[in-house]
Parts: structure tokens; sequence; C-alpha cells
């Protein structure tokens, strides 16, 4: 398939537009942007930077690559890698890396981000990620793998939240969230694990049934965090989800939600 251009788009020279993509009117992309073969830049989109989009997404009138809001950037070479088959509403923005965050953020395969959804400098987004409405996330901060972000949340700057975890509407995140748990609330508390995701996700009733005893073991507990921890491993430690639930823990730079 041939690539499709609006006469009234702006594609500057330089751009690199696979075969099937498709250019709306009024849309602007840069020099140094790539563009995967069958996405779809609709109208009014501003794609600018070291960009990168991978095959089969669709942008809406956002803008992606441009400068982060970070006074110590100092205009130096940073990016913007975006997957395949990532959907990217109306008035997103996605700002490129800083060099002391690494220079890349970076979004997954098969991630939506719905309207108005900030995605601040070095961010990095995992695979299946969905993040509703004016949901806004901080610089650094790292989102795993099929984690689910309630509307109007805000994520502190430099938050983990893991694989599998669903934070509620209207939140405010200023630590971790472990994987496979639901935080909700201002200030977020964890308030279990993220059964309806897990079972809609195709995990055994014996994997939830162990993330469930893990949680209470851990969280509901006067013993040191740490002493929870050893216990849950030497009972539960044989399931895959159990020993990267308490990794993930162990390995908190922020700390972890409070229950």
């Amino acid at each position: 398939m041939a690539v499709k251009i609006s006469p009234s788009a702006v594609v500057e020279r330089g751009a690199e537009l696979e075969d099937g993509v498709i250019v709306e009117p009024f849309a602007y992309v840069g020099p140094k942007v790539k563009v995967g073969g069958g996405t779809v830049i609709k109208s009014g989109a501003y794609i600018t930077g070291d960009t990168q989009i991978g095959r089969e997404c669709v942008i809406f009138s956002s803008h992606i690559g441009v400068e982060p809001q970070d006074l110590k950037y100092k205009g130096e070479e940073t990016k913007v890698i975006i997957g395949d088959r990532v959907r990217v509403r109306e008035y997103v923005t996605i700002h490129r890396g800083t060099e002391g965050g690494g220079g890349i953020t970076q979004i997954g395969n098969d991630v939506l981000l719905m309207a108005y959804v900030h995605v601040a400098h070095d961010v990095k987004i995992g695979n299946k990620v969905i993040v509703a409405n004016a949901v806004q996330i901080a610089g650094h901060v790292e989102i795993g793998d099929w984690a689910v972000i309630g509307g109007l949340t805000g994520i502190h700057q430099f938050v983990k939240i893991g694989k599998h975890a669903m934070v509620g509407g209207a939140s405010a995140v200023h630590r971790d969230v472990p994987p496979f748990t639901v935080a909700q609330g201002n200030r977020a508390k964890l308030v279990g694990i993220n059964l309806v995701g897990l079972k809609r996700r195709g995990f055994s009733r014996e994997s939830i049934r162990a993330l469930s005893a893990a949680f209470e073991m851990a969280f509901k507990t006067e013993e040191p965090l740490l002493v929870a921890l050893r216990k849950v491993e030497e009972e539960l430690g044989d399931f895959p989800e159990i020993r990267e639930f308490v990794s993930f823990i162990k390995e908190s730079k922020r700390g972890i939600c409070p229950v």
C-alpha cells in the first residue's frame, strides 16, 4: 500500500513513512520522525523530535516528541519510542526523554492512551497497558505490562506500577504499586489483589489464591515487611507470580503504597 498524505498536512523532508501510512489533513510530521506501516496519523496531530512510531498505530490530535518540561533539559538529543498497535487519543502529550533519565520515553505494544493523558519524560510503559482519560504521569515513572490506570489519576515521578496492577480512578499515587494488586485513593492505598483483572487474563485459581494469601501475609501483619516476605517465599515461592510479587517489593526504592 502506498503512503497517503493529505495536501494540507506537513511532512518534513527526512521523515520516514513506511507503506500504508496515512497522514490526514493539518497533521505535522517532523524531519526525524519514523512511522511504521499501516499507522494512521489523524487530523491535527503534531509529531516532532527523534520519534519512532510502530506499525498499525492510530494517533489522534496529540503532541508527541516535544521537549520535556524539565528545567535541566538543555536541548540534548533524546527520543520517544512507541510500539505497534498503539492508540493515542485526543490531546495526549508524550514528551521525549532527558539525558539524566536515559534519554528515552518508551511505550510498548497494544497500549491505549485515552484523551488528555500526559506522559512525561523518561516514562516507560509496558505492553497491553490501558491509561484512562486525563491521567497525569510524571517523569521517570514505570508501568508494567497489562496495568490499568483509572481516569484523573496522578502518578508521582519515579513511581513504579507492577504488571497486572489496577489503579482506581482519581487516585494520587506517590509510592510503588506491586504487581497483581489494586491501589486507590488520595493518597493511594493498597486494597487487595486485582481479582477481576487476573480472572479476565486467565490466571489459574491456584495462582490467584496464592497471591491473595501472599497479600494478607505481607500487609495484614504486625511483623516487619522483610520478615513477612520471607514467610511468603517459604510457603508460596513455587508460584512465579509470588516470586515476582516479592521481588518487586524488595527492590522498591520509593517504598510501597500503604494498606
